[in-house]
C-alpha cells in the first residue's frame, strides 16, 4: 500500500516568492494553498497567478476575503494613494526603500495570514506551513526575517495542541537565488504575479518590479512575464 503524503499548508501569494517556496515541497507533501484577497489592488492578477500556479502544480487552492484588511488603511496597495515607483540602483539604499516600504505596508499582513493558516494545518492535520519570506525583502519588511519566523514557531510551539512548524525555504536568499532556484526546482515562475499595480502586464517600475527584474537579470535566467515597455 502506498502511504498517503504528509499535508502542508502554503500561504500562496501568486508572487515569485511564494511561488518558488510552495514548489520546493510539491514532491514531499500534499498541499493545500491559500490566498488572501484583502483589498489590494492587484488582488484579481493575483488570485489568477495562484489558481493557474496550483493547477499546474496540482494542489488545493482556496481564496479567503479579508475586506477589513483594507479598510484599516494607510498603505498604498489597499488605497487610491500612488504606488511608489523606484530606480534599480535604489534598491540597496534603506533610507529610500524604508520610505517605500512604509508607503505599501499593510497593518499585520503576515501576523494574520500566518495565523489563518495556522487554523487550517490544525484543521486539516498539516504538519508544516509553507510561506515566501526572504531575505532581501526582510531589510524593510521586518515580517519576513528569520526573528519573525523564529518567534512565530516558538508561538506554535507554545499555542499549538499540534506539532506545527513554519517552513520558509527562501528566508536566507536575496531574489537572484531565489530565481536561481526556482529554476533549479522547475518552479512554474513564468505564472507568478509580483506588480503592485492592477494591470495586465508588469508596470516594471514599481519596487517588486524592480527586485524581480534585477533578480532575472543577475541570475542571468529569462523572466518570461510580460512587462509594460
Amino acid at each position: 500500500m502506498v502511504s498517503e503524503k504528509k499535508k502542508a499548508i502554503a500561504v500562496l501569494s501568486g508572487g515569485l516568492d511564494s511561488t518558488v517556496a510552495t514548489s520546493s515541497f510539491k514532491d514531499e507533501y500534499e498541499i493545500h494553498a491559500l490566498t488572501f484577497n484583502y483589498g489590494q489592488r492587484s488582488a484579481q492578477r493575483e488570485v489568477k497567478a495562484a489558481r493557474s500556479i496550483c493547477k499546474k502544480l496540482n494542489m488545493k487552492h482556496t481564496v479567503l476575503e479579508l475586506p477589513w484588511l483594507a479598510n484599516l488603511g494607510g498603505s498604498a496597495l489597499t488605497s487610491e494613494e500612488e504606488i511608489p515607483e523606484i530606480k534599480e540602483h535604489e534598491l540597496d539604499d534603506k533610507e529610500i526603500c524604508d520610505e517605500t516600504a512604509r508607503k505599501v505596508w499593510v497593518p499585520g499582513r503576515n501576523v494574520v495570514f500566518t495565523a489563518i493558516a495556522t487554523s487550517f494545518a490544525e484543521a486539516e492535520g498539516a504538519e508544516i506551513i509553507i510561506v515566501g519570506w526572504d531575505l532581501e525583502e526582510a531589510v524593510t519588511f521586518p515580517d519576513n526575517s528569520k526573528e519573525f519566523l523564529d518567534a512565530f514557531n516558538k508561538v506554535l510551539a507554545i499555542g499549538s495542541p499540534d506539532d506545527i512548524r513554519i517552513e520558509a525555504p527562501v528566508i536566507g536568499m536575496s531574489k537572484r537565488e531565489i530565481v536561481e532556484f526556482g529554476e533549479k526546482i522547475g518552479a512554474p515562475m513564468y505564472m507568478s504575479y509580483s506588480c503592485y499595480k492592477d494591470q495586465e502586464e508588469h508596470c516594471g517600475v514599481c519596487e517588486s518590479c524592480m527586485r524581480r527584474k534585477r533578480a532575472f537579470k543577475e541570475a542571468k535566467i529569462p523572466d518570461k512575464t510580460l512587462y509594460m515597455e
